[in-house]
């Protein structure tokens, strides 16, 4: 059963910058692990960020690149390749040497939450037994061959776990990310409750006044768009819109994010920012 836990303040202002556990405690623990991720809400995240691909035979899971060729001893697109197939792969035994060649794990003395593959729906069962509220940030990958059955999948398993509807406290513990204002667009028509967050990499012309798609309420601007542009995030709060900054993780520019007043700091080391915002 998952407990309601009170909602942080989303108005744009003074509330204590959230913390958001890139692809869990990603320095810790190799990235999308379980490990990661359950290293992160010990660490106290306030959220977890995770970004989603659909396998062939229909399973959301926590994958960030298209193929499993950085974060894996197997080949292949993630799109090409059923659950099956990904769970016999090892997705963290690079994480302990980054220059050393692959070799074959020793299966006897591996720790599963370290090397398996992760699904969204174990991410959510991990997150429902946190005892604390923990939101999620879930990145849609795109463009992908199986387009709009992404945002069908995510919003039906979101459904299950009762995460797409707002409540007398709020709006839903989950927010869905991407860069394709047209995927925000889909998983607001199946779900109008969800938060959507917009990802920029570059600031173009059409959004530095703060704008943003139809139905987005958040703005995700990568950190170098504070650094060449820091009067953004006033334009931004100035036309009502959160600001979620990823991916910070130089002291610099975690006091570049607190100076400027951002909503969230999304980051690799969720321990080490929560300290130096004072909020360990």
């Amino acid at each position: 059963m998952t407990t309601a836990y009170p909602l942080r303040d989303r108005t744009p202002g003074p509330s204590p910058i959230s913390v958001v556990a890139h692809r869990g405690a990603s320095e810790d623990a190799p990235e999308h692990t379980l490990a990661a991720y359950r290293r992160a809400i010990e660490d106290g995240a306030d959220a977890l960020e995770c970004d989603v691909r659909l396998t062939a035979d229909g399973h959301l899971v926590c994958v960030h690149d298209r193929r499993v060729n950085r974060t894996s001893n197997g080949r292949g697109a993630v799109s090409a390749l059923e659950l099956a197939d990904l769970t016999s792969l090892d997705f963290g035994s690079w994480k302990g040497d980054e220059d050393a060649p692959w070799e074959a794990p020793d299966r006897q003395h591996e720790d599963p939450e370290r090397t398996s593959v992760l699904t969204l729906e174990r991410l959510l069962e991990l997150v429902a037994d946190a005892g604390r509220r923990v939101e999620l940030a879930i990145e849609t990958k795109h463009p992908t061959r199986w387009a709009g059955q992404v945002e069908e999948r995510l919003v039906a398993l979101l459904e299950r776990f009762g995460h797409t509807k707002a409540s007398a406290e709020g709006p839903p513990p989950v927010r869905v990310m991407s860069f394709s204002a047209r995927s925000l667009h889909r998983v607001r028509a199946a779900a109008p409750d969800i938060p959507g967050v917009y990802l920029m990499q570059f600031l173009t012309p059409r959004h530095r006044d703060g704008r943003l798609p139809p139905g987005v309420g958040i703005a995700g601007p990568g950190v170098r768009i504070l650094r060449a542009h820091p009067e953004y995030v006033s334009k931004a709060h100035r036309a009502g819109h959160q600001v979620h900054v990823w991916t910070v993780n130089d002291e610099a520019d975690v006091e570049l994010c607190e100076r400027l007043g951002v909503d969230a700091i999304i980051t690799n080391r969720p321990k080490q920012v929560r300290a130096q915002l004072g909020l360990a």
